[in-house]
């Protein structure tokens, strides 16, 4: 089981209920998809939207890198999408997160308070700091 938001969980709930497939995305016909029809509709969509160079799997990608930069670790991301931790760590590094200048700030960070002497936790870019003594 996947765990979803609250949000998720009462728009999926609705539904359901509303439904005769327990499938999430079903065709207009409410039958599971192929994997031909699948990739026929996204197309259509994607084309329509007018969007460039998407696949369905870049989403996959986006909610690893929400994830990552949400301060999860890289086996938290894999045991939640599915993927391998060198696959999550691939899709960190070669197409999603890159080099963050976030990242980098909260690199520098760290380093300037373990050379204080002082101890700021693994936390999301953006977030306030909380540094604490090393001798708490």
């Amino acid at each position: 089981m996947i765990p979803v938001s609250i949000e998720l969980k009462a728009a999926l709930d609705l539904a359901a209920s509303e439904r005769s497939t327990t499938t999430i995305l079903s065709t207009t016909d409410n039958t599971t998809f192929t994997s031909d029809g699948f990739r026929t509709s996204w197309g259509k969509l994607v084309k329509k939207a007018k969007i460039a160079d998407l696949t369905f799997h870049d989403i996959l990608g986006t909610a690893v890198t929400r994830f990552a930069l949400g301060g999860c670790s890289n086996p938290e991301i894999a045991t939640f999408t599915g993927h391998s931790l060198k696959d999550v760590a691939a899709i960190l590094d070669a197409h999603y997160l890159g080099r963050s200048g976030e990242l980098a700030e909260s690199a520098l960070a760290k380093r300037e308070a373990h050379e204080s002497r002082e101890w700021i936790p693994n936390q999301a870019p953006n977030c306030p700091k909380q540094v604490q003594s090393k001798t708490s």
